[in-house]
């Protein structure tokens, strides 16, 4: 049977408030800030929006307030294209918000972020047509129990499963069984095992879960992933970085973009680690999407950086 979606995405969104400073301020400090401006985010509907501006037949299910917040959020999804047949609107509710303050000198980000409970999605709000006509779905870990049953559905159904995970949930031991591709953030790896060796706590997350692919991205250094018992390393890219904001968010739709296309891990890896590249060129998490051929160029001209020291002794596989 013909598939609706390429990918369908359930998870947060967000709408959010960037200051740009001069450089961060110390704490207890005091300093002016350069500009402000207010742009779509959140893990999963950025991950949609990147695949969306690849090309990928794309639909995201999540909650919506009914704020202005919640109105500059539709708008960035129409405009992309995606699906928003199954997107909540709740009434009387904020949509989650986040100030991200921005350093200029160096583009990296501090989050400060807020969800209403009134955005809270569950189970029986996902029902099983709204995943069935997917290639591929992708999720975060924030409302457990919804993720679980959409997890659940795909996985019963032969449909692979992407996750987002950059912190630890309450119950997402649950979620972890049916998940085919972990991509976490740096630390959620030894967060979750208690094991501080990066390789040994994949090892034993893809051991105990069956996961194809465990892997966690490396902020500037990169992505790392575990696959049919071989460790990948890709090195990031090096870009004159404005902000850091949703690269990420932008590596797992270009992810899930290379899992519908049959992409090779090395290839994968690569092409997540250019488009996340190219988003921090621009400001907002989703100012820099860029689209194929573009990352492609970066990924056969851009100067890569350095592996760091713990990949380098290890002797991991990558350029």
């Amino acid at each position: 049977m013909g598939k609706t979606f390429d990918v369908v995405g359930v998870g947060l969104n967000a709408t959010d408030i960037l200051l740009l400073v001069p450089q961060f301020p110390a704490y207890g400090g005091k300093a002016p800030f350069v500009r402000e401006i207010r742009s779509p985010g959140g893990q999963v509907a950025s991950a949609m929006v990147a695949c969306a501006k690849l090309g990928l037949r794309t639909k995201y299910i999540g909650s919506v307030g009914d704020d202005e917040g919640g109105r500059i959020l539709m708008r960035s999804l129409k405009a992309a294209g995606i699906d928003i047949t199954h997107v909540q609107l709740r009434s009387d509710c904020p949509n989650q918000s986040a100030y991200i303050i921005i350093d200029q000198t160096t583009g990296e980000r501090t989050i400060l972020w807020k969800r209403p409970d009134c955005l809270q999605i569950v189970p029986d709000q996902i029902a099983p047509e709204q995943i069935l006509g997917a290639r591929v779905l992708h999720i975060d870990g924030h409302d457990t129990a919804a993720v679980e049953h959409a997890a659940r559905i795909a996985h019963e159904h032969g449909i692979p499963v992407t996750v987002d995970v950059d912190t630890i949930y309450r119950g997402f031991d649950r979620v972890l069984p049916f998940v085919d591709y972990l991509i976490a953030s740096t630390n959620f790896p030894v967060q979750w095992t208690s094991q501080r060796d990066p390789f040994l706590a994949l090892e034993l997350i893809q051991r105990e879960y069956g996961m194809r692919v465990a892997a966690m991205t490396l902020g500037p250094y990169g992505a790392l992933a575990l696959h049919e018992g071989r460790f990948h390393y890709s090195p990031a890219f090096v870009v004159n970085c404005q902000d850091t904001t949703g690269a990420g968010d932008v590596f797992h739709g270009a992810f899930c973009y290379a899992i519908v296309n049959e992409y090779s891990i090395e290839d994968a890896l690569d092409f997540s680690n250019a488009m996340a590249a190219l988003n921090c060129k621009s400001l907002g998490a989703q100012g820099g999407i860029r689209g194929i051929r573009a990352a492609r160029r970066l990924i056969r001209d851009g100067e890569r950086r350095s592996k760091p020291e713990f990949v380098v002794r290890t002797g991991s596989s990558g350029p």
